[in-house]
């Protein structure tokens, strides 16, 4: 039987957070994903961004050094766990590179942007707002005097926002899908850092979506490090048995450097989405909170 409710205990539909967060109005919640960042990204005006992937897990060299420090005088001989976790902070140390390597990349594109005479806020530095790589991306921004984008996920391990992402631009998403369509519709360039199988994830969708045409824009896809995504990923014998095209090697670029990742990232900016009058000039203003 239908319970009568008077009139002061009735709620407007968009009101009522035990319909919204129900099963019924998931199209709802869809929508508000897709709706609410649009909203702040036009009133902001931010008209593209750059990229960067990478795993959650690696530290700043400062960082893994303290982890490191906690284990280096352990025998290996007297405790086979603890030399384990031995062996995962020296290779922290050693994977510090790529976050110390993301930092100044994400600063010095973000200071290239920031000198840029357009109207709107061009190339603005991008992440999934976590650890990692994703820290490092929004530090360098940071450092930078810029700001950053956050595309922060709810999950249950790993993920929170880090101190470096602009409030402004810092996003809670539920839907991962919601979250990768707001990577990629921006995105003019992508970097994909050393990471697992999330970076990985992105990476082959994205990748996925300029081999079939369904992004048509020229998005640049950056690989860094070829030495490490080529002991992960075969990329040669992909073509050697024939499941892609010798062709669709190159709908990615390595890169090795910061200064051939910086280089390779602004010859493209210029080439494709700069005319000869946005060149170099005085820094954007933006209100950020």
């Amino acid at each position: 039987m239908v319970k009568e409710k008077s009139q002061k205990t009735l709620l407007k539909a968009y009101e009522n957070v035990d319909f919204l967060n129900s099963a019924d109005a998931r199209i709802l919640r869809m929508l508000a994903e897709f709706l609410q960042p649009q909203s702040r990204f036009r009133k902001l005006k931010i008209m593209d961004t750059i990229v960067f992937f990478g795993s959650a897990r690696l530290m700043s060299k400062r960082d893994a050094m303290k982890v490191y420090n906690e284990f280096k005088t352990i025998n290996p001989k007297d405790n086979s766990k603890l030399a384990e976790e031995l062996r995962a902070a020296q290779q922290l140390v050693h994977m510090s590179k790529y976050y110390e390597d993301t930092v100044e990349l994400s600063r010095r594109l973000t200071e290239w942007s920031m000198n840029l005479k357009t109207p709107a806020h061009r190339f603005i530095v991008c992440t999934g707002g976590g650890p990692g790589i994703m820290e490092a991306a929004n530090k360098g921004a940071k450092l930078a005097g810029g700001f950053s984008v956050g595309l922060n996920i709810s999950i249950p391990f790993e993920q929170y926002i880090n101190k470096y992402v602009s409030p402004d631009l810092s996003f809670e998403f539920h839907y991962f899908f919601m979250r990768k369509f707001w990577f990629a519709y921006l995105a003019k360039a992508l970097i994909v850092f050393p990471g697992g199988f999330g970076t990985m994830d992105e990476f082959f969708e994205l990748l996925t979506l300029i081999q079939t045409g369904k992004i048509k824009k020229k998005l640049l896809l950056v690989i860094y490090d070829k030495k490490y995504w080529s002991s992960i990923i075969n990329f040669n014998g992909l073509v050697e048995h024939g499941v892609v095209t010798k062709s669709d090697m190159n709908l990615f670029s390595f890169c090795n450097t910061v200064d051939e990742a910086f280089d390779l990232i602004t010859s493209h900016f210029k080439k494709n989405y700069l005319d000869s009058k946005e060149t170099e000039g005085t820094e954007p203003s933006l209100n950020l909170k």
